[in-house]
C-alpha cells in the first residue's frame, strides 16, 4: 500500500511509531503495535498505531523519514512485517554514550542495520551491525558496543525537534518547500515562486533552527552566512564574497541561503554616514543578486534578524523578500512542547510536571527553555555530589532530574525577552491581599479573565480591556494588587516607575517608553505596570515642560496600539487621579478606573490577620480591638504596625529570644504609629 507521509507529533519523535488510519491498518492486517515495513530509498521498520482521519496517509517522525530517504508529502510503500526478534548484539557508530542512555532512548524502537537514531538533540548514532539482522528490539541481555564515527555526522534537525512553532513552520514551508518540490506547478500556473523569506523576532525564538530544519527536510543544499563575516577590509572583497555565495548556491541548486543577522550587512542606506561606503555597496550588491536569481525556485534566500526596522526598505518588497514572518515568544502550549523536546532524553523524576513549568515560564523563548533544562540537569548533578571530592553518590545511570532541580534552574534562568527590564513573576496571591474585595473582583474580571481565558472572550466577541488604572491613597495596596494579578494570571510582570523614565536628553524618554511597550508585547501575556503614572502622563498645558508633553503623546499612541498583538494589559497606579491627562481616561485606553478605598474595620481585621500569620502572638492579642483602634489606617500602616510590634518584642527580650508578641508590644507600636501619622499630617 502506498501512503503519503505526514509529520508526526513532537511527543512521538524518536520512538519508532507510525500512525495509520484504522481502515488502512485493517486492510494491511495490522493490529495496534504490530511491526510494519516501510520502503522508500531503503527499507526500515516501525510500530503501527491507529489514528482516526488519516485515510491514505501515514505520520512518521524525522528519524524514520531520514532512514527512508523521504520527506513530508512523499509516498512510502507500507506492508506488514514479521515480529521483531530480540537483538543479541548491537554495534553503533557515533559518540560514546552510557549504556543506560542508549537503552532508554532505543527501548521499544525497531532496529535495522544502516538506520540512524537521535539520542537527545545533539547526538546521532548509526547502527553498523545487528545480530540477528533486523528488524530487532533491544533486550536486557543485548550487548551494546559504540565506536567513534569515521566522519562527523551531518547536522540534521527535524521539524519534530522544533516545539511551539507549528504555525510559523507551515508558512515557511509554503514559501520554501513548494517551489523546491513543485517547480513545474508554478510554471503551469504562470507565476514566479517566492525568492526570499525574512524571519524576525526576539533573539532565541528559533529563527536559525527553522532555517536548518527546512534545509534538512527538503534535502536542499544549505549555505549559512553570518552577516558580519561578509565585511572585509579590502575594497570590493565584501561584494565578491557575497557574489561567490550566490554562485555556489546556483551551482548546487536546489539551495537554501540562510543569512543570519542580515541587519549587519543591509542597514538603511540613508542612515549611513559618508564614510560607511562598504555597507552601501554591500546593500546594493545584495539587491542586485536577489533580483538576478536565475533558476527561479531553485535558490531561496532565508534571512533572520531581530531588528527588522533597521533593514534597508528596498529589501523589504515583493520580489526580494516576498514574505515576512514574525516569530513571537511561545505561548503556554508552545512552551510545553519546547520543554518536552528538550527533556525528551532526560531521566525525569515522577514529580516533574512540564505543564506546571510551562505555566511558570511566561516570556521565555526556546533558547531560555533549553537553558532551563540544561541548568536543571546541572542541578541534579550537583545534588548527586558531582563537585564533592568523593565523586557522585550514585551510578550515572541512576541519576534523575527532579522538580527541585527545575526549581533551582528557574532561579537562574531569566527570560531573555525581558532581560533589559525589571521583570519578575511575583510570588503574591490574592489570599495575601486583604481588604479590597470589590476592587479585587473588578480587577479579576478586567485583567485576569482575559489573560487566562482568551478563547472565551473571542467566542463572545468581547474585546479585552487595554488598561486599568488604580487610584487611592498611598499604602492602600495598589502595587500589591498588581503583583497578585500577575501571579494569579500566570503571566510576566514588568514594573516601570514613571519618574525613572524622564531624562534630560531629547527623545530618550519617549524611546524608553516605546521600549517598555515593545518588551511587553514580546513577552505576552504580560502585565505592564506603571507606578506613579502621574509623573509621565500629567494633564497637558500645565507647564510641566515639552518632554512631559511628548511623553503623554507617546503614551497615547502606545496605548492605542497595545491590542496588537493581544495579551498585554497596561496597569497604572496613582494617588493623584486629578493630575492624569483626560485623554488617557477614556474607554479604549484605560477602560477601567478602580478606586482602592480606605479599609473599613472588617478589612483592617483581615489585613492584620494576614500580617500576623507568621508571628508567635500572645494570648492577650485581640485582632478585633486592634482593628477598632486603627481607624483611617491603610494597609501599609497596618503592616508597619505589626513590624513595630515585633521589634518591640525583640527589644523587650534583650539578649534572650522573645517568646511571643504581646498586646503591650502592639500598644507601644500603635502609639508610635499614631504619633508618626500626626507628624506626617502636620
Amino acid at each position: 500500500m502506498k501512503l503519503t507521509i505526514l509529520q508526526a507529533e513532537a511527543a512521538e519523535a524518536g520512538r519508532g511509531i507510525a500512525r495509520l488510519d484504522f481502515a488502512d491498518m485493517a486492510a494491511l492486517g495490522l493490529a495496534p503495535g504490530a511491526l510494519v515495513a516501510l520502503t522508500g530509498a531503503r527499507t526500515t521498520h516501525a510500530r503501527a498505531l491507529p489514528r482516526r482521519g488519516m485515510a491514505g496517509q501515514i505520520a512518521l517522525d524525522g528519524a524514520t523519514r531520514g532512514n527512508l530517504g523521504l520527506g513530508l508529502g512523499d509516498a512510502v510503500a507500507v506492508a506488514a512485517a514479521p515480529d521483531a526478534t530480540i537483538a543479541a548484539r548491537l554495534a553503533l557508530a557515533g559518540a560514546t554514550l552510557p549504556d543506560a542512555a542508549i537503552r532508554r532512548a532505543l527501548a521499544g524502537v525497531p532496529l535495522n542495520v544502516g538506520d540512524t537514531h537521535r539520542i537527545g538533540r545533539e547526538t546521532s548514532l548509526r547502527i553498523t551491525a545487528l545480530t540477528p539482522p533486523g528488524p530487532s528490539l533491544l533486550g536486557e541481555a543485548t550487548y551494546i558496543t559504540t565506536e567513534a564515527a569515521t566522519a562527523p555526522a551531518k547536522e540534521s534537525i527535524r521539524y519534530e525537534e522544533i516545539g511551539g512553532l507549528s504555525r510559523v513552520l507551515e508558512r515557511v514551508r509554503e514559501v520554501v518547500e513548494l517551489p523546491l518540490r513543485h517547480r513545474a506547478a508554478f510554471e503551469a500556473l504562470g507565476i514566479a515562486p517566492p525568492k526570499g523569506v525574512l524571519l524576525y523576532g526576539p533573539p532565541g525564538t528559533g529563527k536559525t533552527l527553522i532555517a536548518r530544519a527546512v534545509a534538512t527536510e527538503t534535502g536542499a543544499h544549505f549555505i549559512a552566512v553570518n552577516g558580519p563575516e561578509i565585511i572585509d577590509k579590502y575594497y570590493g572583497a565584501s561584494e565578491q564574497a557575497l557574489r561567490a555565495i550566490f554562485t555556489e548556491a546556483q551551482k548546487h541548486a536546489p539551495t537554501i541561503i540562510f543569512i543570519d543577522e542580515i541587519d549587519a550587512i543591509a542597514p538603511k542606506r540613508e542612515a549611513l554616514s559618508g564614510e560607511k561606503q562598504v555597507e552601501r555597496r554591500i546593500v546594493a550588491q545584495l539587491l542586485t543578486l536577489m533580483d538576478g536569481l536565475s533558476g527561479r525556485g531553485e535558490v531561496v534566500v532565508l534571512a533572520a534578524t531581530n531588528l527588522p526596522d533597521s533593514l534597508d526598505p528596498a529589501l523589504r518588497r515583493p520580489g526580494r523578500f516576498d514574505r515576512e514572518i514574525r516569530i513571537d515568544p511561545p505561548d503556554r502550549a508552545g512552551r510545553r512542547e519546547i520543554l518536552a523536546v528538550h527533556s525528551r532524553a532526560m531521566p525525569l523524576a515522577p514529580d516533574v510536571d512540564l505543564d506546571r513549568l510551562a505555566g511558570e515560564t511566561p516570556g521565555h523563548v526556546g533558547a531560555d527553555l533549553a537553558a532551563l533544562c540544561r541548568e536543571a540537569a546541572m542541578a541534579a548533578l550537583r545534588r548527586a555530589g558531582g563537585l564533592s571530592p568523593q565523586g557522585l553518590a550514585m551510578a550515572p545511570e541512576n541519576l534523575t532530574v527532579a522538580a527541585e532541580d527545575f526549581a533551582a534552574a528557574q532561579r537562574l534562568v531569566v527570560a531573555s525577552a525581558l532581560r533589559a527590564s525589571f521583570v519578575e513573576i511575583p510570588d503574591v496571591r490574592w489570599d495575601e491581599v486583604a481588604g479590597i474585595g470589590v476592587a479585587r473582583e473588578a480587577l479579576m474580571r478586567a485583567v485576569e479573565w482575559p489573560l487566562r481565558r482568551p478563547a472565551s472572550f473571542a467566542r463572545l466577541g468581547l474585546r479585552p480591556p487595554r488598561g486599568v488604572l488604580l487610584h487611592g491613597r498611598p499604602g492602600t495596596g495598589k502595587t500589591l494588587a498588581a503583583k497578585a494579578l500577575a501571579s494569579e494570571a500566570g503571566c510576566a510582570f514588568i514594573a516601570v516607575r514613571g519618574a525613572e523614565m524622564l531624562t534630560e536628553w531629547q527623545g530618550a524618554s519617549e524611546r524608553a517608553l516605546r521600549e517598555a511597550f515593545s518588551r511587553a508585547r514580546a513577552a505576552a501575556p504580560c502585565i505592564l505596570f506603571f507606578d506613579e503614572i502621574d509623573a509621565i502622563a500629567p494633564r497637558r498645558g500645565g507647564g510641566d515642560g515639552a518632554t512631559v508633553e511628548r511623553m503623554v503623546a507617546q503614551f497615547l499612541v502606545e496605548m492605542d496600539g497595545v491590542a496588537d498583538p493581544p495579551g498585554v494589559v497596561v496597569l497604572g497606579a496613582t494617588n493623584r487621579l486629578d493630575r492624569i491627562d483626560p485623554a488617557l481616561l477614556r474607554p479604549g485606553r484605560f477602560d477601567l478606573v478602580v478606586e482602592m478605598p480606605l479599609p473599613d474595620e472588617a478589612a483592617r481585621l483581615a489585613i492584620l490577620r494576614v500580617h500576623t500569620t507568621g508571628m508567635p502572638l500572645a494570648a492577650d492579642v485581640d485582632h478585633a480591638l486592634l482593628a477598632a483602634a486603627t481607624d483611617n489606617f491603610v494597609g501599609a500602616d497596618l503592616a508597619g504596625l505589626c513590624r513595630r510590634a515585633g521589634l518591640e518584642a525583640l527589644a523587650r527580650a534583650g539578649a534572650a529570644e522573645p517568646d511571643s508578641v504581646t498586646a503591650g508590644d502592639f500598644a507601644i507600636a500603635l502609639r508610635a504609629q499614631q504619633e508618626a501619622r500626626v507628624w506626617n499630617t502636620e
